[in-house]
């Protein structure tokens, strides 16, 4: 459901259930005449009572509370709600009286002072449960109101800062890459010009399938085989590659470039030049989730070695924290066996 049709079915609900409580009020007083007959005058003017009642809302829920109240002027809506109310109970007063003198002669509306003001009291307090009530209503809907601005602000900037993490991806993923191809122009010009045509099947992806919030996993894959295509052009055959796919839903979409950052690292740091290597890259789907699994020998950087600085791993943390919160989970780390695994779990079900 979008968020239009979800707020337009709220505001019709809205709207049908003031109609329901004021048609409720203003046919409440056809009961006094079951049995003894009904007077159509006599039932407008005890309208009076109801049409108070709504007026007092409204202007509560309308006017004060949001003009007032919510903007913590809380003596002036006081003040302004105890004169409304007391005016208003001292005229219904005096008009029940004056109807009741009409179709009710023998009523038994007290006349003396003590009585009026009890009575005058008594109006006013069930006034002052419609002003309390349509103040606190209107809080409601303030505070659901900014919540969801709160949300809408929250949901734009996220959507900026994976923008902006994906730009920052891009140059980090092709300075590597440029790297591994001037390396290898300087000992093997045919698989540089390999290399040349993978990166650009990787671009085409970046520049033109990339640019929306989710892609196809199969395109994922794709791109991540690509780049592994292009990284084992350079190395020798001691090291171990491998990549695994069980895809079952190949649309299934996920956010894309997610898990670049780790295959890269794989290559980074998984790779000796002088001990026996491996880098085992699975991916696997089933239903709604998807699973990324990577395990390579584990040679860390030097002290001397300052690159990356780990930007890799924070922005796939930030990616997922961003595309999926607690949809997610993501286990990495060195092994006691000397392995680098990292693995990650996604739920991609909404």
């Amino acid at each position: 459901m979008s968020k239009g049709s979800y707020f337009d079915i709220n505001k019709h609900l809205a709207g049908a259930c003031h109609m329901a409580l004021w048609a409720f009020l203003f046919l409440s007083p056809l009961t006094y005449w079951r049995g003894t007959g009904f007077h159509f005058m006599h039932y407008l003017m005890t309208c009076m009572t109801p049409l108070f009642q709504m007026i007092v809302f409204y202007l509560n829920y309308v006017v004060l509370a949001p003009k007032l109240f919510v903007r913590s002027k809380h003596r002036y809506d006081l003040l302004i709600n105890i004169l409304l109310l007391t005016t208003l109970g001292t005229i219904l007063h005096f008009w029940m009286v004056y109807v009741n003198s009409i179709y009710v002669p023998n009523s038994n509306i007290p006349d003396d002072a003590i009585g009026t003001i009890s009575y005058i009291a008594r109006n006013s307090l069930n006034l002052a449960i419609f002003a309390g009530g349509a103040t606190a209503l209107a809080l409601a809907r303030r505070w659901v109101t900014t919540d969801q601005k709160l949300k809408e602000v929250e949901a734009e900037r996220a959507t900026a800062e994976l923008r902006n993490l994906r730009s920052q991806i891009n140059p980090h993923f092709l300075l590597n890459t440029l790297n591994n191809i001037y390396a290898l122009t300087a000992f093997d010009t045919p698989k540089a010009q390999q290399a040349i045509q993978e990166l650009s099947k990787m671009l085409r992806h970046i520049l033109y399938d990339y640019q929306q919030p989710k892609v196809a996993l199969s395109d994922e894959v794709e791109f991540l085989q690509n780049y592994v295509n292009l990284m084992r052009i350079r190395l020798s055959d001691s090291v171990d590659v491998k990549f695994q796919t069980f895809i079952a839903n190949p649309q299934l979409e996920v956010a894309p470039m997610v898990f670049i950052s780790l295959v890269e690292n794989a290559f980074k740091h998984g790779v000796s030049p002088s001990e026996p290597s491996f880098i085992y890259i699975q991916i696997e789907s089933a239903d709604n989730q998807i699973v990324c699994d990577i395990q390579n020998s584990n040679h860390p950087k030097t002290a001397s070695d300052h690159s990356g600085h780990g930007i890799g791993l924070q922005q796939v943390q930030r990616r997922l924290d961003l595309s999926y919160p607690d949809h997610y989970q993501w286990e990495h780390g060195p092994t006691d066996d000397g392995i680098y695994r990292s693995r990650i779990v996604i739920d991609t079900k909404e």
